[in-house]
C-alpha cells in the first residue's frame, strides 16, 4: 500500500465529517433536518440579483481567462472603497490580494508565516480550517481561551501566557464562529497592545462583518496604529454567494513589518495562478451595489435566533448563551449520559434526526457544547427543537 502523508491525515473538518453518518440515515428514507453547516443559500437565502446578473455577464462577454494572480484591479478597488467606508481603514489595491474564499487566504498567509514548529494563537473555540492548515504545514494551533459567561469574550490573560518564542500571529474570528460571539472595541485594542508588546501580526477573519443583531462589529484594522493586521473577507456570507469561492484579505501595515511576508504570499498566489475571474466581476457589483437586501435576511436572522435561543434554554439538560454575531448558536450540554459531546450528537442524530456539530471539533474549549446553525425557517427549527427537547427528556428521566 502507498502511504498517504500523515499530515493530510491528521486534518479534520468536523463540520462536514459529521454528515457521513447523516447520509446512511438518509439513504435508509429518514428525514434529518441539518443544523451542522452554515450556507445560507441551502435555505431561503440568495445573493442579489444585481450580483448574479453581473456573475453571468461575465461569462457571456467572454471574461472566462486567467487573471491577475492579485486578483483584477477594478475588484481590488472596490474593496478599498467598501473596506474605506465600512471600517475606515486607510488602503490602497496593492494592499489588496484576491483569494478563492477566506479558505484560500489563510492557507496563502499560513504557507507564507509558518515554518516546522512555528505557532499561531487561535481562539478557542474556533473555525477548524485555523487549526487544521496550520498543522498541515507543520505549525502548532495553540487556543486561547474565550469565556462563555462573558459571551465567549477573549481571555487577555491567558491569550498572554499563550506566548512563546515560537509564536508567529494571533488570530481573531469576529463575529465568531462557532459562538456567534461579537468582540468588543475594548477586547480588540487590547489584543492589538499585546501583539505590540510582543511584535506579531493580527489575523483578524471579519467575513460576518455585518452579520451583528445588537452591536456593531468593529475592525482592529481601524483601530491598529503600529501592529500590523492582516484582514479577511469574503462573498459567503454577507453576500450570500458562498458556492462562487471568492473572498479577499488586505494589510494594514502603516510600518511596512510584512514586506516580506506579502512577497511570499505573492509567489504562493502565483503558483495557484489565479482567483475565479467572473466571479470577480461580480464581487464587484456586490460591494459597489445596493445592499438593501441585507436588512431584510437580518430581520429573519434575529426571529431565527430569539426562537432557537429561547427554545435551547427551555430544554432540560441543556443552555446557551445568546449570539451577538454571524448565524450560530453553540449550546452547552449540563447533564447526560454521554462520555462527550461527539457522542451526543451522534445520538441526537440517530434517535431524534437532527444534525448538529460536536463542540470538540472546534478545540479544547468547545468540549461539552454542540453547535447549530438557525438559517431554516422558524417552522424547521420548531421541529427540530421538539425532537431534541423529547430526546433529551426521555435521555434524563
Amino acid at each position: 500500500m502507498i502511504k498517504a502523508s500523515k499530515r493530510a491525515l491528521s486534518v479534520e473538518y468536523a463540520i462536514r465529517d459529521v454528515v457521513l453518518p447523516a447520509r446512511e440515515l438518509e439513504k435508509q428514507g429518514i428525514k434529518v433536518i441539518r443544523l451542522n453547516i452554515g450556507d445560507p443559500v441551502k435555505f431561503d437565502f440568495q445573493p442579489p440579483e444585481h450580483m448574479k446578473e453581473a456573475y453571468c455577464k461575465a461569462i457571456r462577454e467572454g471574461h472566462n481567462y486567467y487573471g491577475d494572480s492579485e486578483g483584477i484591479l477594478e475588484l481590488r478597488k472596490a474593496i478599498v472603497e467598501r473596506e474605506k467606508r465600512k471600517n475606515g481603514v486607510d488602503i490602497t489595491p496593492d494592499d489588496v490580494r484576491v483569494t478563492a474564499a477566506v479558505t484560500e487566504a489563510l492557507q496563502l498567509l499560513f504557507g507564507a508565516l509558518l515554518d516546522p514548529g512555528d505557532e499561531v494563537l487561535i481562539p478557542g473555540p474556533s473555525y477548524p480550517p485555523y487549526t487544521g492548515l496550520v498543522k498541515f504545514l507543520g505549525g502548532v494551533p495553540v487556543e486561547y481561551r474565550t469565556v462563555e459567561e462573558n459571551g465567549w469574550q477573549p481571555d487577555i490573560d491567558d491569550l498572554r501566557k499563550k506566548i512563546t518564542e515560537r509564536t508567529k500571529a494571533i488570530a481573531v474570528i469576529n463575529p465568531n464562529n462557532p459562538t456567534g460571539a461579537l468582540y468588543e472595541k475594548k477586547t480588540l485594542k487590547e489584543i492589538l497592545d499585546v501583539a505590540g508588546e510582543y511584535d506579531l501580526p493580527v489575523i483578524s477573519d471579519e467575513i460576518y462583518d455585518m452579520m451583528t443583531y445588537e452591536g456593531k462589529h468593529v475592525s482592529p484594522g481601524s483601530l491598529t496604529k503600529d501592529v500590523p493586521v492582516i484582514v479577511m473577507n469574503g462573498l459567503s456570507k454577507v453576500y450570500f454567494a458562498t458556492g462562487w469561492r471568492l473572498g479577499y484579505m488586505y494589510f494594514v501595515d502603516p510600518e511596512g513589518k510584512l514586506s516580506e511576508v506579502r512577497e511570499a504570499v505573492d509567489k504562493l498566489a502565483r503558483i495557484r495562478l489565479c482567483p475565479n475571474t467572473p466571479a470577480q466581476f461580480a464581487a464587484i457589483a456586490g460591494l459597489t451595489g445596493p445592499m438593501d437586501y441585507l436588512e431584510e435576511y437580518m430581520k429573519k436572522l434575529k426571529e431565527r435566533r430569539d426562537y432557537i435561543y429561547k427554545r435551547l434554554n427551555e430544554i432540560p439538560g441543556i443552555s446557551t448563551t445568546k449570539p451577538q454575531g454571524a448565524f450560530y448558536i453553540f449550546p452547552k450540554i449540563e447533564e447526560g449520559p454521554w462520555k462527550d459531546d461527539k457522542e451526543f450528537v451522534l445520538d441526537v442524530l440517530h434517535n431524534a434526526h437532527v444534525l448538529f456539530v460536536h463542540g470538540s471539533g472546534f478545540g479544547e474549549y468547545g468540549r461539552g457544547h454542540f453547535r447549530a446553525v438557525f438559517l431554516p425557517p422558524v417552522d424547521v427549527l420548531e421541529e427540530a427543537m421538539n425532537r431534541l427537547e423529547d430526546f433529551m427528556r426521555k435521555r434524563l428521566s
